[in-house]
């Protein structure tokens, strides 16, 4: 099935959604498979980079937009905080000609499209670490899967040098894997 930009993020953001929902109150501070990151550093990642994504769109500096990641952008809502988070993202990335407004981004600049690839891949992969880090379950979306993995797999070759995915594909995961097993080595997630 082919799938519109726009539906891929709504799979996206419904499967961190999912899971950020299934976060019990004594679950806040557990590890992640992001080294050195809490359930609650994750989830502040995901919602801070939503805030992020909304003020790169409306014109903000690297900096500024930045910035909201040195706030508390949870609260004492986290649900609540992700919710406004995503509709604020979704509605902005929406917006008439947004995929071809020029962002700011911590990487360089880049147009809104890019950005909305970033925020597919972001709450998909964090999806299932937060799945991870609470014992809920880890299947993704499979359509959702395969989209992420067409936009990412032309990295495989320097995606352990970006800084972004750990130390990138082990090398060792077959070509006839699941093709989620494939997509979470590809991202230096390693699921044993």
């Amino acid at each position: 099935m082919v799938l519109t930009p726009f539906e891929v993020l709504d799979r996206a953001t419904s499967e961190f959604e999912k899971r950020v929902r299934q976060v019990r109150d004594d679950q806040w501070d557990a590890p992640t498979p992001c080294e050195g990151w809490t359930v609650r550093d994750l989830v502040h990642h995901v919602v801070g980079a939503d805030v992020m994504a909304v003020r790169l769109l409306e014109g903000s500096s690297t900096e500024d937009a930045m910035a909201v990641m040195a706030t508390d952008v949870l609260g004492d809502d986290h649900v609540g905080a992700f919710v406004s988070a995503r509709d604020a993202m979704v509605s902005a990335l929406r917006e008439e000609r947004a995929l071809e407004r020029t962002c700011h981004h911590p990487i360089g600049d880049i147009p809104g499209a890019q950005l909305l690839g970033f925020r597919i891949a972001d709450h998909t992969l964090h999806a299932w670490d937060l799945a991870r880090a609470i014992g809920a379950d880890e299947q993704l979306d499979p359509d959702l899967v395969a989209a992420v993995w067409q936009g990412m797999q032309p990295l495989a070759p320097f995606i352990g040098s970006m800084g972004l995915f750990g130390s990138g594909p082990t090398g060792e995961v077959p070509e006839d894997a699941p093709l989620q097993a494939r997509l979470l080595d590809l991202a230096g997630r390693r699921a044993d």
